[in-house]
């Protein structure tokens, strides 16, 4: 292998790039998948410098998913997004024992089985990392995507493929199409090896594991991505030609077969007792696995019974997650502060002394709402033995997979605070009224998107992912932007290119020689925006922030209206007119709360006023009336009686 690479024939270059892309490979699942490695690192690196040296002699030779490739590239503009063909859901969970049985006794009915019947359910740990999506056709890596919103996530097919554990190519009979799911994670020894190194340069150390993977995955220059320890399991399938087998468990071990990681925890269970008993052996193992999980997830095992069962809004009816019991540290709860959502809740967060739960230093824990500070629920019950919350209190606080850990009690072992909090009945951003209507839970800001707070929250969720989607439009841009008096509502947000070039405002960052630094970053900016000027009907519902509406309750409104204008016109008839206001409510899945907040958003005048001014910059896409033709019950009523098992 000492020839020089330019001087080989054709022919004889693509015979030894052959040749070394199946070492390479080779080495690579033997090292990573098997783990047993079968050449030395310097084997290996000179294997691999070789193959590049020739691919770059002959770079017509070089093939797409070349291992080269896994070293990573040229960092990426932007990522594109990938509609997902299957929705990317989340599970329902259960806590309990009594809850897995309950979750087993469903199904059962659901199926109509007998008591002699046996419920085959395949047990696995739930893995605390990304989810990804793998499409591969022809069995080659053609497309990664993360789960973004369930239903659009973004192209990370570059970094992907820096992923040791994702094969570029599976081998064995693997049908034409087949999208892999999975989760990415880091082993816990290579994450606190990684923050030591971090520490010890003064860099920024990681939070947890999972959020060190979510970002890894997502960087865009991909040589990052490859630079960090991230694996991957697989254990789900999403868009396909055909299965492999007719239950989860034969298709799990498929995946095996073709090459893909796969969790030896994995185990078809024959009863409830059985998913109980595995349950407790992962738990008791949980620490000693080198990775994090929390919970173990319940499949029933016949793809056939999956099918019956189908569907609820956001998860299936088949599958649920078992999490494990809350992990709690005791700590003093230094303060209490408000803050001012998008809708105009107040809404109280502990400030801790940091303690670490669960691997997590946590500073913070919410408390939900006055009522919880005062330690009773809705109907002045006693909620937890401490009773009220005293700054200085030492409290127990608990996460259970949440990111904002909460309060759980008091310790009354230890001396209590003396400072009461006083809950505001101001509104601490602006000075407004902070109401509680009868029957609320949460006290309000009054002042609407006049309160600062409301503002920005508002336009927070509308370049979020979920709605607008707008990339470079984070948290703290947004914050900025608001700041500076460069926008104050979402219309604003769509003049920015406009008054740029009029000169009305200056994005530009500028050297000392008055030189613009920032000049490819305000331009991708500009054309983010420009590409969010025609959204889906259902985004741009769930991006206007109107209380109680969320993405399910968006596509469904979208989903009747087909149109804004018709939608907006509905709304705006039913403000003043009772029938118009009982065919909102008699929407399936609208009821009079949910129909009343989404007629008072459109009815305020304020409101009205902004959708004007945004409806000039925005021409959100009408949605796609149900595909019906063919159907022997379209256009008709049906009438069910009796009871349905």
């Amino acid at each position: 292998m000492t020839t020089d690479p330019a001087s080989l024939t054709k022919a004889a270059a693509k015979a030894e790039i052959s040749l070394l892309s199946a070492s390479v490979r080779k080495a690579n699942a033997a090292y990573h998948t098997d783990d047993a490695p079968e050449i030395s690192d310097a084997e290996y690196d000179a294997l691999k410098a070789r193959l590049l040296a020739l691919e770059e002699a002959h770079p017509d030779l070089a093939k797409p998913d070349s291992p080269t490739r896994a070293v990573g590239g040229a960092p990426a503009e932007g990522f594109s997004k990938v509609r997902h063909r299957v929705p990317m859901l989340s599970l329902s969970n259960a806590f309990s024992d009594e809850d897995v049985a309950e979750f087993a006794d469903r199904i059962r009915r659901f199926l109509s089985l007998g008591d002699d019947e046996t419920l085959d359910i395949v047990a696995e740990p739930k893995i605390d990392g990304v989810s990804l999506a793998l499409r591969y056709e022809s069995g080659r890596l053609v497309e990664a995507a993360t789960r973004g919103d369930g239903a659009e996530g973004e192209n990370v097919t570059a970094n992907a493929l820096t992923i040791a554990d994702v094969p570029e190519t599976l081998s064995g009979n693997v049908p034409e199409v087949f999208e892999v799911r999975g989760e990415v994670y880091v082993m816990n020894d290579a994450f606190a090896a990684l923050n030591a190194d971090q520490e010890a340069r003064g860099e920024k150390v990681y939070a947890n594991p999972r959020n060190f993977a979510a970002g890894s995955l997502r960087q865009l220059d991909a040589s990052i991505t490859a630079a960090r320890p991230l694996r991957f399991f697989a254990y789900a399938w999403g868009d396909v030609a055909a299965l492999p087998a007719d239950r989860q468990s034969a298709v799990i071990e498929s995946f095996h077969s073709w090459g893909l990681p796969t969790n030896p925890l994995t185990k078809a269970c024959r009863s409830s007792a059985d998913l109980l008993s595995h349950y407790r052996s992962i738990l008791d193992q949980r620490a000693t696995l080198g990775y994090d999980i929390d919970g173990v997830v319940y499949k029933v095992d016949r793809l056939d019974w999956q099918e019956r069962l189908g569907f609820r809004s956001n998860n299936p009816r088949w599958a649920i997650a078992h999490k494990f019991p809350a992990e709690t540290a005791t700590t003093l709860l230094e303060g209490i502060d408000i803050q001012v959502g998008r809708t105009g809740a107040l809404s109280p967060v502990a400030r801790l002394h940091p303690v670490t739960v669960g691997g997590v230093v946590v500073s913070n824990a919410t408390l939900h709402n006055e009522d919880y500070i005062e330690g009773v629920d809705s109907n002045g019950a006693a909620i937890r033995t401490g009773g009220r919350l005293m700054i200085g209190d030492t409290v127990q606080i608990y996460r259970a997979g949440d990111v904002i850990p909460k309060v759980l009690d008091v310790d009354t072992t230890k001396p209590r605070g003396t400072e009461a909090f006083v809950f505001p009945e101001i509104c601490p951003e602006c000075g407004s009224a902070a109401l509680r209507e009868p029957g609320e839970a949460v006290r309000r800001c009054t002042n609407g998107l006049s309160c600062p707070a409301q503002a920005i929250e508002h336009l927070k969720h509308f370049v979020s992912r979920g709605a607008l989607d707008i990339e470079g439009l984070g948290t703290k841009q947004i914050e900025a932007f608001h700041g500076d008096g460069l926008i104050s509502e979402p219309a604003d947000i769509f003049t920015l290119r406009s008054r740029q070039e009029s000169g009305d405002i200056d994005l530009f960052r500028r050297d000392a020689k008055g030189r613009p630094t920032n000049q490819k970053s305000v331009d991708n900016l500009f054309d983010a925006i420009d590409e969010r000027r025609a959204p889906d009907l259902a985004r741009f519902i769930f991006s206007l922030g109107i209380r109680h509406v969320g993405d399910t309750t968006a596509r469904m409104f979208a989903r009747h209206y087909l149109t804004w204008a018709d939608f907006a016109g509905a709304m705006g008839n039913a403000s003043d007119d009772p029938e118009a206001r009982d065919q909102v409510i008699s929407i399936d899945g609208v009821g009079e709360i949910m129909a009343d907040a989404v007629i008072a958003f459109f009815a305020d005048a304020q409101n009205h006023a902004a959708l004007e001014r945004l409806i000039a910059h925005v021409s959100p896409v009408d949605a796609e009336a149900p595909a019906t033709d063919g159907s022997p019950v379209a256009g008709k009523t049906v009438v069910f009686t009796g009871t349905l098992e």
